[in-house]
C-alpha cells in the first residue's frame, strides 16, 4: 500500500524497455468475472492480468486487491506505486497493472450523494484507502466473491462498502434537482439521439445556462457525460449476453467501432478483453 517499493516497481518496468529504450507492446489487461450495475454505480469483480493503457473516466474508481496488490500511476512521468486498495478521482488519467490478482473495481458516479462525499473526503488524484476501511471493504468483497452470491447480494455488499468509505454522511453541497432531471431524461433516451437543448428543456433552463450548470454540478461536459452513460448501458447489455455490436446499437453508439474507441479511452482496454466467466 505504501510507495516504499516504488523504485523496485519502476526498475521492473524499465526492464521492459528494448535496447533503444523503446517500450515494446505490453500485455494488456484481460479479465474474467462479474459486472453488476445499479443506478449511480457498478462493481467489476474478477481476476485481472496485465496493464491498461492511459485512460480516464467520469466515475470515481475504488480499486480493491482481494488476494494481492496492484500498481497504479497517475502521471506519465510519475513512478508506479503499489496498493492494496486505492481511490482514483473522476477524470484523472491513470494506468493500472495487476498480475493475476482478484480485483474488485467499484465505480461511483461523482454527482450522486456518495460520489460527492468521496470527492470532499479524498482530494488526491490517487490515494490509498485508510487501512481499517480497506480491511472492512475487502472482507465484504471476498465474501461476495467466495459465496457465489446473487447479483443483488454483490450490489448490496458493494454499496455497503462505498457507504462506509464515504463516511455515511451527506455531502455538504446538494445536487441541483434541475440537473438531476436532465440526467434522468438522458438515461431514459440513451437509445436515441440526444442534444444539449433537449436536456436543457427537461431541466427548464436555457441551453447556455444549462451547459454552465451541468459542468459545475458534474465536473464534466454534457456530451462527455452522455458518452459515459452510453458506455455503461452498452457494457451492461454485453454482460447480460448481447454481442458488443448489439450492445453498441442498444446504447446509441454509431457502431461497435465507436463503442470500442470510447471503452478504450475510458477504461484503457478494448471491450473484447472483458470476458464473462
Amino acid at each position: 500500500m505504501s510507495i516504499a517499493g516504488a523504485s523496485d516497481l519502476n526498475e521492473r518496468a524499465d526492464l521492459r524497455l528494448g535496447a533503444a529504450g523503446v517500450a515494446p507492446a505490453f500485455r494488456q489487461v484481460a479479465g474474467a468475472g462479474r459486472v453488476c450495475f445499479w443506478h449511480g454505480g457498478s462493481i467489476w469483480i474478477g481476476r485481472s492480468v496485465g496493464r491498461t493503457e492511459w485512460h480516464a473516466h467520469h466515475a470515481i474508481q475504488i480499486a480493491l486487491a482481494l488476494d494481492g496488490v496492484c500498481t497504479l500511476r497517475g502521471a506519465r512521468d510519475s513512478v508506479w506505486a503499489e496498493f492494496g486498495a486505492a481511490i482514483v478521482r473522476s477524470h484523472r488519467p491513470h494506468q493500472f497493472e495487476a498480475d493475476g490478482v482478484t480485483m474488485a473495481h467499484l465505480f461511483v458516479e461523482p454527482e450522486g450523494a456518495e460520489g460527492r462525499a468521496l470527492r470532499e473526503r479524498f482530494a488526491a488524484d490517487i490515494a490509498p484507502l485508510p487501512e481499517a476501511q480497506r480491511e472492512s471493504m475487502t472482507r465484504l468483497m471476498r465474501a461476495a466473491c467466495r459465496d457465489e452470491a446473487s447479483a443483488d447480494a454483490v450490489i448490496a455488499a458493494a454499496r455497503q462498502a462505498i457507504a462506509e468509505l464515504s463516511g455515511g454522511v451527506a455531502p455538504r453541497a446538494a445536487f441541483d434537482p434541475r440537473v438531476a432531471r436532465a440526467i434522468a431524461h438522458v438515461r431514459a433516451h440513451l437509445h436515441a439521439p440526444l442534444s444539449l437543448a433537449d436536456a436543457a428543456a427537461a431541466a427548464a433552463l436555457s441551453p447556455g445556462r444549462f451547459r454552465h450548470l451541468f459542468v459545475q454540478q458534474t465536473g464534466t461536459a454534457f456530451r462527455a457525460h452522455v458518452l459515459w452513460l452510453r458506455l455503461i448501458e452498452a457494457t451492461e447489455a454485453a454482460m447480460a449476453g448481447a454481442s458488443w455490436t448489439q450492445a453498441a446499437h442498444q446504447a446509441g453508439f454509431a457502431d461497435s467501432a465507436h463503442l470500442s474507441r470510447t471503452f478504450k479511452r475510458m477504461f484503457g482496454v478494448v471491450p473484447a478483453t472483458l470476458m464473462r466467466p
